[in-house]
């Protein structure tokens, strides 16, 4: 008789198969799998949002060249006053020699006939001669023609002194206006770079489908450019009639035509001189930083066009925009500069009929587009 086994208690957890066992282990692997997969990679962004993206990053690099512009132009006049005071130093620091020189010779020839005065030698090396003069009897012992030698040089070292103490603070203040400039540079540089690559990822088929954004946008601007003309050629045509009856309201407030009632011959003639300038820069590429001949940016272009008007205008839009008289909108006339964001960011040349010459943006070439295409911050009229 086969000996009796005694059968094991039954698992608390149940049964299990070697099949089942399998399956639960194959379970636990696959959750340990997924707890410590690595998160998925963030959704691919829509067309609209790369192309909100790509624009701002635009705009904050037109903003961030505006920076270097003026930190540029801060350089470059911080840089003549600094070789300006260093030359100023330079030449009285050698009239300081020549006054210590000749000291020297008095001290030298009082000590060859034995009336040594080691005072005068000791002047020589004295931090402040005039504390030096206060503390001694010196100036009794001297001729009137040492004294006057010794005034000389106080004066030159006085004088000298303080020139080397303000080319110092000038260097210091030009390292720090070179500081911001790169600082700028490397701003516009990284946020370019991030706008490339966000368009380079795109594929064909969203290519064009951005460019047929764009042309959208075009034509809405372009439709209210046209409204604009014909807004203003309707005001020119009442302000005519009302001049022909004898009854004109006009306050000179402008036209399509660039005539004006208080707008004289030679300011309209100086508009057509910056006009004819910047017509000739059409096709011309935007380069941020850049102020011409052969590339601009938004501000170099209207600062060169009134440049050839022989009008001086400051070198950023922050500071064009108060130059000049602020008109409205509707009043615009050939000639006026429009600003446009609310951080006065960007810059074009009025034509007429709604239109501007401008240098839009990176990638893109000095051109003729309709005003509404950004948002209108003001006009100006420099002249």
């Amino acid at each position: 008789m086969a000996p009796h086994r005694k059968s094991r208690p039954p698992s608390p957890m149940g049964i299990r198969t070697p099949a089942i066992a399998t399956a639960a282990l194959t379970s636990v692997a696959l959750l340990s799998q997924t707890a410590n997969a690595a998160p998925s990679e963030e959704p691919r962004p829509s067309l609209e949002e790369v192309e909100k993206k790509v624009d701002d990053l635009y705009r904050q690099a037109e903003t961030a060249g505006e920076k270097y512009n003026a930190a540029k132009e801060k350089t470059t006049k911080q840089k003549k006053r600094v070789d300006t005071l260093l030359d100023d130093v330079a030449r009285r620091t050698e009239k300081l020699n020549d006054a210590r020189e000749e000291l020297g010779t008095f001290a030298a020839a009082q000590y060859r006939t034995g009336a040594a005065a080691p005072d005068t030698a000791s002047l020589l090396l004295a931090d402040n001669p005039q504390d030096y003069f206060d503390q001694t009897q010196l100036m009794d012992r001297l001729t009137s023609r040492q004294k006057q030698s010794v005034d000389d040089y106080v004066t030159q070292q006085t004088a000298t002194t303080a020139k080397r103490q303000e080319a110092s603070e000038s260097l210091e203040t030009l390292t720090r206006t070179q500081s911001s400039l790169k600082t700028s540079k490397a701003d516009v540089q990284r946020k370019l770079a991030t706008a490339r690559d966000l368009l380079s990822k795109l594929t064909a088929e969203e290519k064009a489908r951005l460019a047929a954004i764009e042309r959208q946008k075009q034509e809405e601007a372009q439709r209210k450019a046209d409204e604009l003309a014909r807004q203003q050629a309707a005001d020119a045509e009442r302000r005519r009639q009302e001049a022909a009856q004898g009854t004109g309201t006009s306050t000179g407030s402008g036209s399509a035509s660039g005539t004006s009632g208080s707008g004289s011959v030679a300011s309209t003639a100086k508009a057509g001189k910056a006009l004819a300038f910047a017509r000739a820069q059409i096709g011309k590429p935007y380069v941020w930083g850049a102020s011409g001949p052969g590339s601009y940016d938004c501000s170099g272009l209207t600062q060169a066009a009134w440049k050839a008007a022989g009008v001086t205008l400051p070198r950023t839009t922050w500071d064009q925009v108060k130059t000049g008289t602020t008109v409205s909108v509707n009043s615009a006339q050939p000639g006026d500069l429009v600003f446009f964001y609310d951080d006065i960011s960007h810059v074009g040349i009025y034509i007429g009929d709604g239109m501007m010459i401008h240098a839009p943006k990176p990638g893109a070439y000095v051109r003729e587009e309709s005003i509404f295409y950004m948002p209108i911050h003001s006009v100006v009229r420099p002249a």
